[in-house]
């Protein structure tokens, strides 16, 4: 697909827009406003103030909650609007259109974008504080008899096609010598993967939480983590090619980046609130939210070199296996949107 004829049509049933974001936080619970240097409160930037960007929200990690109940966007120059997404794809695509202006997804949807010359860029990385908590695993039902990954040959395997969690079945099989072909990978999005997982239509799921924490409390069990050297435990922020390509736009979308920032570090020192943020967002019991939080302690960083060779790495996989036709470069779809040397950890988060 090239720059996008019929974008909207394929996410429409995923994309719901948020109400503009407006002040809601009490003060003993709202986040210190940003202020320069680097943030900017409604007296800077008149120029702003004509936009309204869009936040594409991948779910799970409760960020549109989170700008309500801290209410870090409420002295920002600009309005604030948040998009859903079940997961990653739709979401790389509506960045490309221009449909939203930031979003947050796993490792594997930058690359099936960039294959399918999406125009967007990868402009930050959400890092693990815990990298060794894994934040998707592949799970087989209670009373499973598969032990191994190497049992996974010929059962199907249930995966979001072009998600994180592709990555993760994809390596994992690799890892034991098993390709795509070697299984039956069946591609649904989460919630119908969730009803073939749970009605035994199919023999494990490749999934991240908090649904994979969630089937591990009813009674499932892992039989991989998502963890190196098979899978990453970083996030990526991707954002729109026009709005980056707007000096002015840039700058300000630089701050909104910069605030949620702010607010994914407030939350980490916040628990309650953040498992609370979670289980109103997904909908889930706040027990299964908190399950939940140890994956999400996650802080914003550039992205390094590191980062683009293990992107890399993961797209080479992809095409090998057949999985994308196009040879992606990682170089040439990232875009720092944060200086080198930022650091969120720093900011004052009350």
């Amino acid at each position: 697909m090239s720059r996008r004829p019929s974008r909207i049509v394929a996410a429409a049933g995923l994309l719901a827009l948020g109400s503009t974001l407006v002040a809601c936080a009490s003060t003993s619970e709202a986040v210190a406003p940003l202020s320069s240097p680097g943030g900017s409160g409604a007296g800077s930037h008149p120029e702003w103030k004509k936009y309204t960007f869009t936040i594409g929200d991948n779910g799970g990690d409760g960020s549109q909650e989170l700008a309500k109940i801290t209410g870090v966007f409420d002295n920002a120059p600009y309005k604030v609007k948040f998009a859903r997404f079940t997961y990653g794809p739709p979401l790389v695509q509506a960045a490309a259109s221009g449909d939203i202006d930031l979003g947050s997804v796993g490792d594997v949807p930058p690359i099936t974008g960039a294959a399918k010359e999406y125009g967007f860029k990868v402009v930050a990385v959400n890092r693990s504080l815990k990298p060794t908590q894994a934040n998707e695993n592949i799970v087989v039902p209670k009373g499973s008899t598969l032990r191994t990954l190497a049992d996974l040959k010929g059962k199907k395997l249930a995966v979001p096609q072009g998600s994180s969690a592709h990555g993760l079945a994809l390596n994992a099989l690799k890892s034991v010598g098993l390709t795509p072909k070697d299984v039956k990978l069946v591609f649904l999005d989460p919630a119908a993967a969730a009803t073939a997982f749970n009605t035994g239509k199919v023999d494990a799921w490749s999934i991240w939480n908090p649904q994979s924490a969630i089937a591990v409390k009813n009674g499932a069990r892992i039989l991989a983590k998502g963890l190196p050297p098979i899978d990453q435990t970083s996030s990526y922020y991707v954002a729109s090619e026009s709005s980056l390509n707007d000096k002015t736009k840039r700058a300000a979308l630089t701050d909104v980046r910069k605030r949620l920032a702010h607010e994914l570090a407030w939350a980490i020192k916040h628990e309650d609130k953040y498992a609370e943020a979670v289980s109103k967002e997904e909908g889930i019991p706040l027990d299964d939210a908190r399950a939940s939080l140890e994956t999400f302690e996650t802080r914003v960083t550039p992205v390094e070199k590191s980062d683009i060779a293990a992107e890399q790495k993961l797209a080479d996989a992809f095409l090998e296996a057949g999985q994308i036709t196009k040879k992606v470069d990682v170089s040439s779809i990232t875009d720092n949107l944060l200086p080198v040397g930022y650091d969120s950890s720093k900011l004052s988060v009350g």
